[in-house]
């Protein structure tokens, strides 16, 4: 090979370094602009979502801000439930003359504060006739009874309340079995020993 032949084999290769280099360069600058872009992308989709999470935020504080308040206030209603069952069935009160006039004056407090809870969304859970839900109901006893369905609702001990969709307070209920027909027949055998 003659010196100008390799000068020019040089050069070619010193051109197809320079080239291979200015596509690595290329190839990387359109991999950084991609991995920029997403970055961009994936920081937007976060910061929307912070977005949407507080306004629910906000929005739950407006509307269920005053749970724990409703909650504790339940106790007003039922204290003054228990108040007007107490003087109605006290044997020296109930002959007092003015007592009706009492009693009156009660339930006008308790619809008065049942109608403050209405217009707050705060809503009694309506037990009669229903079945046992665990999600809205407590099951404090079990009664034998033929007459209901296993798992009906034959007693309600304590109102529940909802506030708006979400559960104040479970209703306390008492809930309908079956009678159990083994310890009739072992009692029975018993008698007639």
């Amino acid at each position: 090979m003659t010196e100008d032949n390799q000068k020019n084999v040089e050069k070619d290769k010193d051109q197809q370094k320079n080239t291979s280099k200015e596509k690595s360069e290329e190839i990387s600058l359109e991999q950084k602009l991609k991995e920029t872009e997403d970055k961009l992308l994936r920081s937007l989709a976060e910061i929307e979502n912070q977005r949407r999470r507080f306004e629910k935020e906000i929005k739950d504080a407006f509307e269920f801000g005053s749970f724990n308040f409703a909650k504790e206030s339940l106790a007003i209603l039922d204290n003054l439930q228990r108040a007007k069952d107490a003087i109605k069935n006290h044997e020296v009160l109930k002959l007092n003359k003015d007592l009706d006039k009492f009693l009156e004056n009660i339930s006008i407090i308790e619809k008065d504060l049942i109608s403050i809870f209405e217009k707050n969304r705060i809503t009694k859970i309506d037990t009669k006739n229903k079945k046992f839900n665990p999600n809205l109901h407590q099951a404090m006893v079990e009664i034998e009874d033929d007459m209901h369905e296993v798992g009906a609702i034959v007693q309600e001990i304590q109102s529940g309340y909802m506030l708006g969709e979400r559960l104040l307070r479970p209703a306390l209920v008492g809930i309908a079995k079956k009678k159990n027909t083994k310890n009739e027949e072992k009692t029975e055998k018993k008698e007639e020993k």
